[in-house]
């Protein structure tokens, strides 16, 4: 723990709003909150849940894991309420599984900048894979098992491999071909699989092919979720996770709830009331997760056109609401300011006026000019204007999103 710092994305969160309250024009790129208003059935469902003050059990409810259940089951994925574990937010739910499954972790290079230092807590080593040209969030299989044999013989031990679909930070999604070929590989070579889906139902387009790792290589995948993301839920904190059936992922499952009963005991009352109501997924939750995946991907793809416009490299994003642009191809132009790398790279972008988070602070090579752009706080500066946002068929043409979008423009142009 002595060398243990302040998780990179919420410390940059931080700094960004200590520097606008102080009257800093600076636009956050940096921290992947969805900022909309909560849905006003999802606060009546707090408010009705209010006096929900006992503990209950660890695992949730009967009606909140029947739910949960009922979620997997619309997406090809049977599941009986026994398999789930609902907790405050899918983070914590990651940290049981580190706890409680031995060996070392592999992840995609670069990854969300938890993945890492909680295998570090949990006494795991973590062995990062970097991703194919095609996409993010999962180890490139054309190099997973080099990697895994080269960790066996440095005397690693690697049992868990993490994928991201959709990805944080790339904004990209694995193919299901893909997919495919990482669970032959995961059965070759005995891993677990933790698929962190909790952007699943932020794919911006909806014919969009979707292959859960949990349908081809159900006895070895544990799924997380959670509403941070697809309902702008970030501060209930409400995670999900679906284990396997049959014995593994029982005993998966109650090394989890053993975790939960000594850290956070169970989900609140009030918050199993509002998951029971969101993950049963009523007409108008429905009709919530698709206009709020539609302006994700507007305004993502927006900020993929500006960046590519500055002269980066970047895979198009197709989910969640991120881009990662490449500066390499204009290294020479950036070396005039004195950029080399991902953290002046990311530094000079805040003296323009930009708040990013540098690429290795996710894992990536630090020579890299590399950075993660979050686009899903752009919407307004009030719950009026992100209503108007969520609302529009063409919200990058709002005054309040296209004079932000003007103002990001503004700083890559300045770059160079």
């Amino acid at each position: 723990m002595s060398g243990m710092r302040m998780s990179p994305n919420l410390a940059l969160n931080q700094l960004v709003a200590e520097r606008q309250a102080a009257g800093e024009p600076i636009v956050h790129l940096g921290f992947g909150e969805s900022r909309l208003p909560a849905f006003a059935p999802l606060v009546e469902r707090l408010a009705a849940g209010a006096r929900r003050n006992a503990y209950g059990p660890v695992a949730g409810s009967p009606g909140v894991r029947a739910a949960v259940a009922g979620y997997f089951d619309r997406r090809r994925l049977p599941t009986g309420p026994d398999q789930i574990v609902v907790a405050p937010g899918s983070k914590p739910l990651l940290m049981a599984v580190g706890l409680t499954v031995p060996g070392d972790l592999l992840l995609p290079r670069p990854a969300w900048n938890t993945y890492a230092p909680q295998a570090r807590l949990a006494g795991k080593h973590p062995i990062a894979v970097p991703i194919p040209e095609e996409c993010g969030g999962v180890p490139d299989p054309a190099l997973l098992r080099e990697h895994i044999r080269a960790a066996r013989t440095l005397g690693h031990d690697p049992r868990v491999m993490v994928l991201t679909l959709p990805d944080n930070p790339t904004g990209t999604l694995a193919p299901p071909a893909m997919i495919r070929e990482l669970c032959a590989i995961a059965e070759e070579e005995d891993l677990l699989i933790v698929s962190d889906e909790i952007y699943r139902d932020v794919v911006h387009d909806p014919d969009t092919p979707y292959l859960s790792p949990a349908e081809v290589a159900p006895d070895r995948t544990v799924v997380c979720t959670g509403l941070s993301k697809s309902l702008a839920l970030g501060g209930w904190r409400i995670g999900a996770a679906r284990f396997p059936a049959g014995p593994w992922g029982e005993w998966i499952r109650s090394g989890v709830a053993s975790v939960a009963s000594e850290i956070w005991s169970t989900l609140p009352g009030p918050m199993q009331e509002v998951a029971e109501y969101a993950f049963g997924e009523p007409e108008e939750i429905r009709e919530r997760l698709r206009v709020s995946a539609r302006l994700h991907g507007a305004v993502a793809r927006e900020v993929h056109r500006i960046v590519v416009g500055a002269g980066a490299r970047c895979r198009p994003p197709t989910g969640a609401f991120y881009v990662y642009p490449d500066f390499e191809p204009v290294r020479e132009e950036l070396d005039k300011h004195d950029v080399t790398d991902s953290a002046s790279l990311s530094r000079r972008m805040l003296d323009l006026g930009a708040a990013v988070l540098a690429g290795h602070l996710l894992g990536d090579e630090p020579g890299a000019l590399r950075f993660k752009c979050a686009t899903s706080m752009l919407y307004g500066e009030n719950a009026e204007q992100q209503e108007m946002s969520l609302a529009a068929e063409n919200p990058v043409a709002l005054p309040h999103v296209r004079s932000v979008l003007d103002r990001i423009e503004a700083s890559f142009q300045r770059l160079l």
